[in-house]
């Protein structure tokens, strides 16, 4: 920086400190002479366009300050320049006009929180979308908060079931962690953040679904399904439409984390779906440009990191002495043609604690949900595992990574001797059992059943597509005949032998009956 910037900035400061002192100055005269007036600075729009407006005459503007036009939109002033503010809208621009006036409101940006909100469709401005009149609240949180100290957050200690074999068994998601889903286009990624949802029914798990830049069919459908499935009973929907002003789609997300952290701070467990961070960052990208921030990396402006880092901080678990609640996230982002090496998701990946990759080699196949075990991790969740899972996870996980490896030279037509043949063979059927259709999550000891069976050997001798039946049945079987097993595995006991041996016993007949029927 230039001596002459430096003055430049000092003299600044030193106005802006001025005219504070003279605005105190005179309210304190009018609060003595004329009670109940205000001193209000006000400012004239500049230029306006594309979600951007230039102000003049805000000298004493703070940084992320909304302020309101005359005709009653509210914009964020994001850039303090000397000659002019530059103010994100929040909301449509044809209503303003240059020459408009510009007032402070002395406040940031906040958003309605409480009960009132649940089963609520609303925008980024808490404006309803869903014809069912004001949404009531009796707090206002801001939009931007600080994350949790160190010293208030606790261990991830309980799971968070997903209802999906693959993700409960080898990829766990704990109670405040960070677990991001990452993809390329139309393969599958809210689906699995669908089922999440769905599953939370009777867990006592509150919901929050953030759709950011999403075309209006796909949020509606998505809508449709929670609400069929009762879903929205427990959850609220923020929306940020595709063709909606960028400068909403840039706070949606951390409006809706203030909603979810209303919820935690009563001591709740929450889950929050940002859907999804790629165009979120597209959206700030655009803003950027436009009040010519420099660019950097793939044209992403420098601090596009801390963006979505102090959006992410913000999921945790609390200790007691907190309330004790829970603020899980499952950010989404989308890559192009499998590139997650590109600027945002190694951005996210290093952010977050773990991540599920979907191939479109798998979707190709219709291996659905179409998660790719080898790219795939969560550094926490395994820690909140239940012990059930465990007893089945050490084998499934290592047999169907050497049937990765081995498949592959199988398709060369190599000559296989026969445990290699076996060990594919088994990897086959592994691989069938954890598809999974969509919107019918199971649950833990339905998933306890069906991979026990398959670590053992019990669907050797079926065709791989005789297996979804037998699968159907041995789920039956084992929640019919083995409730005191069931009830076990659900409040986190260890399975002993004598109980892995009836569940076995259980799912062999299941699977005999299978088979005579078939014959």
């Amino acid at each position: 920086m230039t001596n002459k910037e430096s003055s430049s900035g000092s003299l600044l400061d030193s106005l802006r400190g001025a005219i504070d002192f003279a605005d105190q100055a005179v309210q304190k005269r009018l609060d003595e002479e004329a009670p109940g007036l205000k001193v209000e600075e006000s400012g004239t729009v500049i230029s306006i366009g594309n979600g951007i407006a230039l102000v003049s005459g805000l000298a004493g503007v703070r940084a992320d300050e909304l302020v309101q036009f005359s005709g009653g939109l509210t914009g964020i002033a994001f850039n303090l320049d000397p000659e002019a503010v530059g103010v994100i809208m929040l909301g449509s621009s044809e209503t303003v006009s240059s020459g408009d006036r510009v007032r402070r409101t002395g406040r940031v940006v906040d958003i309605p929180v409480g009960e009132g909100l649940l089963g609520r469709v609303i925008d980024a401005a808490a404006q309803p979308l869903d014809n069912r009149g004001p949404v009531d609240f009796k707090e206002r949180w801001s939009v931007e908060r600080e994350a949790p100290p160190i010293m208030a957050r606790a261990p991830v200690t309980e799971p968070l079931q997903t209802g999906l074999k693959v993700v409960d068994a080898l990829i766990p998601i704990g109670r405040g962690q960070r677990e991001l889903i990452l993809g390329d286009r139309q393969i599958g990624k809210t689906a699995i953040a669908l089922d999440t949802i769905i599953n939370q029914a009777d867990k006592d798990v509150i919901c929050v679904y953030c759709s950011i830049g999403q075309q209006g069919a796909d949020v509606a459908k998505f809508i449709g399904q929670l609400r069929k499935l009762g879903a929205m009973e427990y959850s609220i929907v923020m929306v940020a439409s595709g063709d909606g002003p960028p400068g909403l789609r840039f706070i949606a997300p951390y409006a809706a984390t203030s909603i979810a952290e209303y919820f935690m701070e009563q001591g709740r467990d929450v889950l929050i779906v940002y859907d999804d961070l790629t165009l979120h960052a597209r959206a700030y990208r655009e803003l950027s440009l436009l009040l010519e921030r420099p660019p950097g990396r793939e044209a992403y402006p420098g601090d596009i990191f801390y963006l979505h880092s102090r959006l992410l901080e913000r999921s945790t678990h609390l200790r007691e002495e907190y309330g004790g609640g829970s603020l899980t996230a499952l950010p989404i982002i989308e890559t192009q043609a499998q590139n997650i090496s590109a600027y945002i998701p190694t951005n996210l990946i290093s952010i977050t604690d773990g991540q599920i990759y979907l191939s479109p080699d798998l979707f190709q196949l219709n291996h659905l949900p179409a998660v790719d075990v080898g790219k795939s991790v969560s550094r926490v969740g395994g820690k909140t595992q239940l012990p059930a899972y465990r007893t089945v996870t050490g084998d499934l996980r290592l047999s169907y990574a050497q049937f990765e490896e081995l498949e592959m030279f199988a398709r060369f037509g190599t000559r296989l001797d026969d445990k290699t043949r076996e060990t594919i063979e088994r990897g086959r059927r592994v691989r069938k059992v954890l598809t999974q259709p969509e919107l019918q999550p199971l649950t833990i000891p339905e998933q306890i059943a069906v991979l026990l069976s398959v670590t053992e050997g019990l669907f050797d001798e079926l065709e791989v597509e005789e297996i979804p039946a037998a699968e159907e049945k041995i789920r039956k079987a084992v929640s019919g005949k083995l409730p005191e097993i069931c009830c076990k595995i659900e409040e986190g006991e260890t399975l002993s032998e004598e109980d892995q041996q009836q569940i076995i016993e259980t799912a062999r007949s299941a699977v005999e009956a299978e088979k005579e029927e078939e014959e």
